[in-house]
């Protein structure tokens, strides 16, 4: 299926550092704050080193930073490794950098939450992924924000949440048995139910943003061709649902 994705809308140039903060002040009642960063158009926007300058603005506006920590190699059978303070998440710079200034990191194996601050899933069950009783699904309870800075697209692990929630026919969930290691020594088996997919699927995310925005769930920022997408977890459900109901395709197609 051929990827449709919003493309930007022009080059990034420089940007004042106020309005950056403008933005983030809208936001400003939420003490935490889940991430997605394209660290190479902050870089542009700002001439800074882009990780430093982030960290600082979010840990400046929210109390708490949330990151994923995604590793999907778990699933390999030759890996069926996870180790919490040296496996490395697969997506994105910004996500890898942040190991060293990160709290805390769930015990999911293959879709870690990496935090920043004192926002916990104490009470979750972090090895069934997509379930209401997981991580994510203390996001949607939490109607947590999620922030995609410098991403030409909008970026939502929340969504595989509502692929399975709703039990969409393209994904499938499956157990992977493996370790986890928690430090140098302590470690223990574990099996980790996520999800697959059963056929090369891409979401159409250009459709997704129009529909989000026309019922007022996404805001759009473009700071001189830098982007950022601001949404909550359960607002998504709330304006997804429905939709993928009636068309359990929508979000592909």
């Amino acid at each position: 299926m051929t990827a449709r994705r919003q493309l930007r809308e022009s080059d990034v140039g420089a940007v004042a550092e106020s309005r950056l903060d403008a933005v983030l002040d809208r936001y400003d009642d939420h003490a935490t704050v889940f991430v997605h960063v394209g660290l190479s158009d902050v870089e542009t926007a700002f001439g800074c080193d882009p990780y430093e300058f982030l960290l600082a603005k979010l840990d400046e506006h929210f109390e708490s930073v949330l990151v994923q920590g995604f590793t999907p190699s778990f699933r390999h059978p030759d890996v069926r490794v996870y180790h919490k303070e040296y496996s490395v998440p697969k997506y994105g710079t910004f996500s890898s950098l942040f190991m060293e200034d990160s709290d805390y990191r769930t015990d999911d194996a293959t879709n870690s939450i990496q935090v920043r601050g004192e926002y916990r899933f104490d009470d979750c069950d972090h090895h069934d992924t997509w379930s209401p009783e997981g991580c994510f699904g203390a996001l949607d309870r939490d109607n947590v924000l999620f922030l995609d800075i410098g991403t030409d697209w909008i970026r939502a692990a929340q969504i595989h949440y509502l692929e399975v929630l709703l039990n969409v026919p393209y994904v499938t969930t499956a157990e992977y048995e493996g370790y986890i290691y928690y430090d140098e020594a302590d470690h223990e088996p574990v099996t980790q139910r996520s999800h697959e997919y059963e056929l090369a699927m891409t979401w159409n995310r250009a459709k997704i943003r129009q529909y989000l925005e026309r019922r007022g769930v996404l805001d759009h920022y473009d700071l001189n061709g830098l982007t950022l997408f601001a949404f909550r977890a359960r607002d998504l459900r709330h304006a997804l649902a429905p939709r993928i109901e009636e068309e359990p395709y929508f979000l592909v197609t």
